[in-house]
């Protein structure tokens, strides 16, 4: 995933119309980009992870709640600031949260911030609001830090383990190299799998000018698209494919008692099957993605 920052940097510009005259300007472009790695903890990191995970998820509650009360009762609204505040003195009075570092805490209240930043956004533009709401157990899956390229996270071994602060040396695939100015560093839960995502400012590669231009036509079954040229690419069906193991996977769940560890057991083994599906169409897609974007200069798709 790309977000995209522009920052222009201006020489001397003379008057347009004075003859003679150029005008000179230097444009600096970096945009940052996201590279997921996963990790592999051994089961008391783990263990420390889910603690975090824990401790995260209930700071953001007990924030989410004070905004609730404050304005219920006071009609006040207390802002990041003011959260932010209280931090040091939650971690004098908590020793649980002294094992996690305080940008990582700062970066829940901000995320408080962001959902009530969202909300009165949305009530001005008249939508549907949708207020902030708690986090259940299953609702809360990653913690960030937040100036990981100065404190919190350290790469070791030529990148094969990461040290992660309160938590300590974890075991990483690291399947292609960094790049750029590393600024954040996310720990998310996916399934039973743990990864790590990092932040980095890079400068642009464009590819080489390519005159070379196409036309695609997605949606059109059973192809996933067919191109100008005539070539047909055939949807892979992932979904369909996995449909039978679902549906075995699915009765049995619906057969274990709530509650019950099996039937924990047989909720993981359904979420499996769909993270595969998903993963499958996301490597699907980027390969061709990349394919069509290497041959071509310009694409053109319609429905």
């Amino acid at each position: 995933m790309l977000y995209t920052e522009t920052a222009r940097r201006c020489g001397s510009t003379p008057d347009p119309a004075s003859p003679g005259q150029e005008v000179t300007q230097i444009e600096h472009t970096t945009h940052k980009k996201a590279f997921k790695y996963r990790l592999y903890p051994t089961q008391p990191q783990q263990k420390d992870l889910e603690r975090t995970l824990w401790l995260c998820r209930y700071l953001y509650n007990a924030a989410l709640q004070e905004r609730r009360e404050a304005y219920q009762k006071a009609g006040q609204a207390v802002g990041f600031y003011e959260q932010k505040r209280y931090l040091p003195e939650i971690r004098a009075e908590l020793p649980e949260y002294k094992r996690i570092h305080a940008q990582v805490l700062q970066n829940v209240i901000e995320r408080v911030d962001r959902a009530f930043q969202g909300f009165f956004r949305r009530v001005k533009a008249g939508r549907k609001a949708g207020y902030p709401r708690f986090k259940g157990p299953g609702r809360y899956d990653s913690f960030t830090f937040p100036q990981a390229g100065t404190t919190g996270v350290k790469l070791q071994e030529g990148g094969k383990r990461v040290l992660l602060y309160g938590i300590g040396s974890v075991k990483m695939k690291l399947h292609r190299p960094l790049e750029g100015r590393l600024k954040t560093a996310t720990l998310k839960r996916e399934g039973e799998g743990w990864y790590i995502v990092f932040t980095c400012e890079v400068e642009p590669q464009p590819l080489p000018e390519n005159q070379a231009a196409i036309g695609i036509d997605l949606g059109t079954h059973p192809h996933f698209l067919i191109t100008s040229e005539g070539e047909m690419v055939v949807a892979p069906r992932y979904f369909q494919k996995a449909q039978a193991r679902l549906a075995t996977a699915q009765r049995s769940l619906s057969r274990k008692k709530r509650g019950s560890h099996r039937r924990k057991q047989a909720r993981r083994r359904v979420a499996r099957l769909h993270r595969k599906v998903a993963d499958q169409r996301k490597d699907f897609h980027h390969k061709l993605a990349r394919r069509l974007v290497n041959r071509y200069g310009t694409i053109v798709s319609w429905p």
